[in-house]
């Protein structure tokens, strides 16, 4: 119960501490940006289960692999993408502490 609530306050509390704290104007459009960064497990439906509580996100699917971790992180320099890399980054960071949380 202690990984769901950590990994969801991640993808779902963490976005609203982001905007209220770091982004004064736009607070709301920055929120539903972060938020919508868990659109991108759209990658799970190529899985086989789609949902598998006990596997690790991380580098096994598509959108969740070393290399699209780096473009992320590479979508921070740009302004124009800098959101948008926070938010993906957001995801890969509440996957990551679920796949620790997984193997405690």
């Amino acid at each position: 119960m202690a990984r769901f609530i950590v990994h969801y306050g991640i993808h779902f509390l963490v976005p609203i501490a982001i905007a209220f704290l770091f982004f004064k104007e736009g607070r709301i459009r920055v929120l539903f940006i972060l938020w919508a960064g868990i659109l991108l497990d759209i990658d799970h439906l190529w899985a086989a289960p789609i949902f598998d509580p006990d596997r690790c996100s991380i580098n096994f699917h598509p959108l969740h692999s070393y290399w699209a971790i780096a473009v992320y992180i590479g979508m921070l320099i740009p302004a124009k993408t800098r959101i948008f890399g926070i938010a993906l980054l957001l995801h890969m960071v509440a996957d990551m502490v679920d796949c620790y949380l997984l193997f405690l």
